[in-house]
């Protein structure tokens, strides 16, 4: 038996003209996606946003469809190993809940943590030079140490390319598709698709079946930008979908790269109109983009910060670890917790928690404020 619960939340994404913030509105109102689907049309009438045509199609043969439709989709997923998961889920991208334009359902698979500590964006043209293969494989050793997660669109050019560095430098990938997990696009990229579900994974927020239709790719960018803490453009003509995703970024106040090219080359056009425009910084080395996420603040995952230490590094965890460091770096050796999470790179809830432990551990102190201080 499929999960009641998950069964109806997928049937509530799969009904037609009804997207995620009118989702979000159900949901609110009623509760469950189960209560949603079984409200009567006197109380769906009720709810702000729902006119006459929405509830027609929740109360009539739509609604049958839809649940038919996601129990399929329940057991493809099972066969195929891919986790659905609704935006109320734990596992679901914290970054991407703070958008107001999120997915309310994302269909995934492989292994990468999806709430990965550090994570950023290669994006550029499908034209790629020379040039821009190189700067990319470059970028990616240049922060390997940090163990990033690297994220890109699988398409062909730069996204390829920051893909397979990553693979050749022992990074975790995720390829944010703009088609169902079942139809890969580019089919050229199987083969690196393939190891990506091992070293990082497929991620789309369309369902199974679904075409590389052009509409999709727009929407697919958003997700690029609103998974990753920045995103560099490595290569960019004066138009194309690496400026729709760097402008998604930017509105999404996460911070923007453009990587320089060579005078008169058409593919770094659109690079230094984003760096004159100020719509990105100017990425020149790795310091750079440490610097911009504060990743130079943050402990590496080596073992190495900035300052002496009277703690040893064996008796915590990584993440634990940079919470520390970040504290000994910390003027008067106190922060907040929203500034603690930020520069450790980690999640709020999972700062927290690691902070609770490290607190009953007398390592810090809880101070008013939600602020936290070493002993």
């Amino acid at each position: 038996m499929f999960d009641d619960t998950l069964l109806h939340e997928v049937a509530l994404t799969l009904f037609p003209n009804i997207g995620p913030q009118l989702t979000r509105q159900l949901m609110s109102y009623g509760g469950s996606a189960k209560n949603v689907l079984h409200l009567p049309p006197g109380k769906l009438r009720k709810i702000p946003g729902v006119g006459p045509a929405t509830v027609a199609i929740l109360t009539g043969a739509e609604r049958t469809a839809a649940l038919n439709q996601a129990e399929a989709a329940l057991r493809k997923a099972e066969k195929d190993g891919v986790q659905i998961l609704f935006y109320t889920s734990k596992q679901f991208p914290a970054r991407l809940k703070q958008l107001p334009d999120a997915p309310t359902l994302l269909y995934y698979q492989g292994t990468a943590d999806l709430n990965h500590p550090k994570t950023v964006a290669l994006v550029g043209t499908r034209q790629a030079t020379d040039y821009g293969r190189e700067q990319t494989e470059k970028l990616v050793k240049g922060i390997a140490s940090h163990q990033p997660l690297i994220i890109s669109g699988l398409a062909y050019g730069i996204d390829i390319a920051a893909h397979r560095a990553a693979l050749q430098e022992g990074l975790e990938t995720i390829g944010v598709m703009a088609t169902g997990l079942d139809k890969l696009y580019p089919p050229a990229h199987r083969k690196t698709a393939e190891k990506m579900l091992t070293q990082g994974g497929l991620l789309t927020e369309f369902p199974f079946g679904t075409q590389p239709d052009k509409y999709n790719f727009p929407a697919r960018n958003r997700i690029i930008a609103g998974l990753s803490d920045g995103t560099v453009v490595v290569e960019a003509a004066r138009k194309g979908g690496a400026l729709i995703t760097a402008d998604l970024a930017q509105g999404y106040n996460r911070d923007v790269l453009a990587v320089p090219g060579p005078l008169g080359s058409p593919a770094s056009e659109g690079c230094h109109e984003l760096i004159k425009a100020n719509k990105a910084a100017l990425y020149s080395e790795p310091k750079d983009l440490e610097q911009l996420l504060n990743w130079d603040a943050a402990l590496h995952l080596q073992g190495k910060f900035k300052g002496p230490t009277p703690y040893d590094p064996a008796d915590f965890t990584t993440e634990e670890f940079q919470l520390v460091a970040v504290l000994q770096t910390a003027t008067g050796r106190e922060e907040h917790l929203d500034t603690l999470a930020w520069k450790a790179q980690l999640p709020i809830h999972t700062a927290a928690s690691l902070l609770l432990g490290l607190e009953f551990r007398a390592v810090i102190k809880a101070l008013p404020g939600k602020r936290f201080a070493l002993l």
